[in-house]
């Protein structure tokens, strides 16, 4: 698969356009940021209808404790802000006012992941996606392109219960054509392979692809497998695929504890053992840098991904 990685766009104002467009069609939907309207682009929602956007301030407790007000009336709050602040300030109210009276609140956690870049390890969520899905009654989506990310909110908006959903700072190439569509319910086998399956979701889903591309030159071959939903993770398709290359390395711009990569051990542990390789941070904070940088110093780059796939599909070959 070739993807155009030059041709980039913003995911975060296509979040922001969606939701404009959904408030045209449904009078409940209101919209809730936390002084950060610029940044998470919901500015977008608020020009068109300041009368349902509400600015908490510098204040997520509350702003999560509002949106789950306004769900016990029957209003269908996206409450956004940076991932680190949304999961990380507000986890208590998440959890207690949100998740356990299972309201339908849609929290969007914004610049996710190392690729925040310059406002360095304070405001790059590395345990968001930890956090989020080890809480009852939510579900944890992470979209990988402009496309997926506007039939992701578009879902969240038409049906019921507490979502979070992690979208990045950068500006992200397209993956899929004007015939995807997003299933809440299934991974998706982007090329399939018989080294080895990885697995990723997010923005490193193309540096993933880019990486397979470049392995397939040297005479590898690499299943690439799509995880947009991290809770509830679609198991069966998973399994599914790993019977056939019986090793997987995971791969995801977030810590290796807790996140993706956790997700799939877990499961192939109980149902299908298998060797499994994490790939993302290693139990530490970030650090200030460009995105791309960090990328690389974090092995989530193509380039770093071609050596690191390599080197554990021929470490894999010798103990077969």
């Amino acid at each position: 698969m070739i993807i155009d990685k030059k041709n980039k766009k913003s995911i975060r104002s296509v979040f922001g356009k969606t939701l404009a467009e959904l408030g045209k069609i449904n009078q409940d939907i209101v919209v809730l940021d936390a002084d950060l309207a610029c940044s998470t682009q919901t500015q977008i929602f608020a020009k068109e209808f300041p009368d349902r956007f509400f600015d908490t301030g510098i204040a997520e407790q509350d702003m999560i404790a509002t949106a789950a007000g306004l769900a016990s009336v029957g209003k269908i709050p996206f409450a956004a802000s940076f991932a680190m602040f949304i999961t990380g300030r507000a986890y208590d109210q998440v959890r207690n006012s949100v998740c356990y009276p299972e309201f339908n609140v849609k929290i969007i956690g914004t610049h996710g992941g190392v690729t925040v870049g310059e406002d360095g390890a304070s405001h790059q969520a590395l345990e968001d996606i930890s956090l989020m899905r080890g809480i009852p009654n939510m579900s944890v989506i992470v979209p990988a392109d402009c496309r997926e990310c506007e039939q992701v909110i578009k879902f969240a908006a038409e049906n019921y219960g507490p979502m979070y959903i992690r979208i990045p700072r950068t500006n992200v190439c397209d993956i899929f054509d004007e015939n995807y569509e997003f299933d809440f319910c299934k991974a998706r086998v982007i090329e399939d392979g018989n080294d080895v399956t990885v697995i990723s979701n997010g923005e490193t889903l193309a540096e993933v692809i880019e990486a397979c591309e470049n392995l397939k030159q040297q005479g590898y071959s690499a299943q690439i497998i799509h995880v947009p939903v991290v809770k509830p993770l679609d198991g069966a398709t998973i399994i599914d695929c790993v019977k056939k290359t019986k090793f997987v390395i995971t791969v995801e711009n977030h810590s290796i504890i807790g996140g993706l990569g956790s997700a799939v051990c877990e499961l192939l542990s109980e149902y299908y053992p298998v060797p499994v390789h994490r790939i993302g941070v290693n139990d530490t904070f970030g650090q200030s840098g460009k995105s791309e940088q960090l990328l690389d110093y974090y092995g989530l780059s193509a380039e770093k991904l071609t050596l690191s796939v390599k080197k554990y599909i021929d470490k894999y070959r010798l103990v077969k």
